[in-house]
């Protein structure tokens, strides 16, 4: 008996290597200041991912998944919602919740480990990011089979990597957002690696976006590195969404150019040189940017202008981070109840103790 197969997905695409529109069918239909917007937007990601990597190495942040190279998945992903639509992200997805509204500096105390990172303002639609593998996907679920009880025209979307798409939680999630004909998106940035391992060893499945076909949804594979055929991609999923046709999962083709992240990851020891040279060319700032000066859209000064804002906004926000008070544990427990269980009680006077020393 032969594995089961489907035939040879071609990737969604819009723009070629060079900036060049490959599909003026598929061709999203954005305005001028639409396209510098996303331009303007992915640029300052990469300064303030440079940024935040030299934070963290200061020590001046916590945990921190570096995201150069997976821009157009995240920005055009984004860039498509409406700010009613949730965002329920993964460690790596923070970009997408900042853009969506929340504060660069709580972005800065999430990675920090303050209780303060996690309390979103009033009216951003996005959650805390998920750090364990897959868990957001059936938190997406359960947001969407809200948004469509209460009848609104919204949907709730994810993002989770290749080997998030191994966990039980993704397979639970897709199923249940099918049967139901939930108004979700569930994407995966296959950057080829659940940190170390390839995703060759991780499934058999010729592609990731083909295992819709099990729970019954749309599925489509799209180039991550081409932010208009990301864009597209997502655009059309909500459209088809908030019209009933239920979930899509999204697979965007990407590649991170760092490590899985800082906490002791060496890419070297699993990647080479050889794989990371044939991506290098198809960076999404580099495409994006060539497509835009060819239209007049965006020059050398519109870029230095965004690298001078991310590098004055990263550091106003790492200031006020670190200016607020740090937290205790004993905060930390008393937030966790209206009203505190005498256990947890005393556990929080053994702390205060113990920090009084």
């Amino acid at each position: 008996m032969h594995a089961a197969r489907m035939e040879a997905v071609k990737p969604l695409s819009v723009l070629d290597v060079n900036g060049n529109v490959a599909s003026e069918v598929e061709m999203p239909q954005l305005n001028n200041n639409q396209l510098r917007e996303i331009m303007r937007k992915m640029v300052f990601t990469r300064i303030w991912d440079q940024r935040a990597i030299s934070l963290g190495r200061q020590g001046r942040l916590g945990f921190y998944a570096p995201v150069s190279g997976q821009e157009a998945s995240m920005i055009g992903s984004q860039s498509a919602l409406d700010k009613e639509d949730f965002i329920l992200p993964g460690y790596r997805d923070i970009p997408q919740i900042v853009w969506h509204g929340l504060p660069l500096y709580q972005a800065f105390l999430y990675s920090r480990g303050h209780q303060h990172g996690g309390q979103i303002p009033a009216g951003v639609n996005v959650l805390i990011p998920q750090i364990i593998i897959g868990a957001q996907i059936v938190q997406t679920v359960g947001v969407a089979m809200g948004l469509k009880k209460r009848g609104k025209n919204n949907v709730a979307i994810t993002f989770t990597g290749d080997g998030g798409s191994s966990q039980g939680d993704f397979y639970e999630g897709l199923n249940f957002a099918g049967a139901f004909k939930l108004p979700a998106i569930f994407v995966v940035q296959n950057n080829g690696y659940a940190i170390s391992v390839p995703r060759h060893k991780q499934t058999t499945a010729e592609t990731i976006a083909q295992k819709s076909l099990a729970a019954g949804i749309a599925g489509v594979q799209v180039d991550g590195m081409d932010v208009l055929a990301v864009y597209k991609a997502v655009a059309d999923a909500r459209e088809r969404a908030i019209n009933g046709g239920g979930p899509t999962l999204i697979e965007t083709l990407t590649y991170r150019f760092g490590p899985h992240s800082l906490s002791g990851d060496d890419p070297t020891r699993y990647r080479s040189q050889t794989e990371s040279g044939e991506w290098e060319p198809k960076d999404p700032l580099i495409r994006f940017r060539k497509f835009l000066e060819k239209k007049n859209l965006w020059n050398e000064a519109d870029e230095n202008r965004v690298i001078e804002e991310a590098k004055d906004a990263v550091t106003d926000a790492i200031k006020k981070a670190e200016s607020i008070e740090k937290m205790t544990i004993p905060q930390m427990i008393d937030s966790m109840y209206e009203n505190t269980p005498p256990y947890l009680q005393e556990q929080m006077k053994q702390f205060s103790a113990w920090e009084g020393k």
